[in-house]
């Protein structure tokens, strides 16, 4: 809308001007006729309307505007969920578990990282996964059979540092577990 009077105000000087420099042609350049060509008044350009539309634009829609702005609402994009893979229980049990950290080669050939989620088991396949529940607080990790063990009486797994940690047994050693087989090999 400023643009748009800034472009009448503009256009009513322009026809000011070449009504006087008209004048001042047409008189021969006397200076009588250049005040008369000061003092003519200037045509006034009304702005006109744009015609109504047949058909609604993309902006209107058909619909009245509300001239006050109305707020943006802010989209929040929900976060996708992070889906635990399912597995189907093949067997399950109950021991005690014990937890080793000193880097050694393992059973499966690999060399063991204490910080993997990973543990000993002695008659599983290599690369079964096996999901371990400490009893005395419910916490749980899965693991990847990647070694053979333990060997002390009464223990069926022996994890890795970082799965005991998990599973919050580290500070006991040995932890009364719950173990589902979820795959094998």
């Amino acid at each position: 809308m400023r643009l748009r009077s800034i472009l009448i105000a503009s256009g009513v000087a322009v026809a000011v001007l070449a009504a006087g420099g008209w004048a001042l042609i047409s008189a021969g350049g006397s200076s009588g006729s250049a005040q008369a060509a000061q003092s003519a008044q200037a045509p006034t350009v009304t702005p006109q309307a744009d015609p109504p539309r047949a058909t609604p634009t993309r902006a209107s829609r058909g619909e009245t505007r509300d001239p006050s702005p109305s707020p943006v609402p802010k989209t929040v994009k929900p976060k996708p969920k992070k889906t635990k893979p399912s597995y189907r229980v093949l067997s399950s049990g109950s021991c005690e578990a014990s937890f080793y950290g000193e880097g050694q080669m393992t059973a499966s050939g690999e060399t063991f990282d204490p910080s993997e989620l990973t543990a000993a088991h002695k008659t599983l396949p290599m690369g079964s996964k096996v999901r371990v529940t400490n009893k005395n607080n419910d916490r749980s990790v899965i693991v990847r059979i990647n070694d053979r063990g333990p060997y002390a009486g009464g223990r069926c797994l022996d994890l890795s540092t970082a799965a005991m940690e998990k599973v919050g047994g580290t500070g006991s050693g040995v932890i009364p577990v719950r173990y589902q087989v979820l795959s094998r090999g």
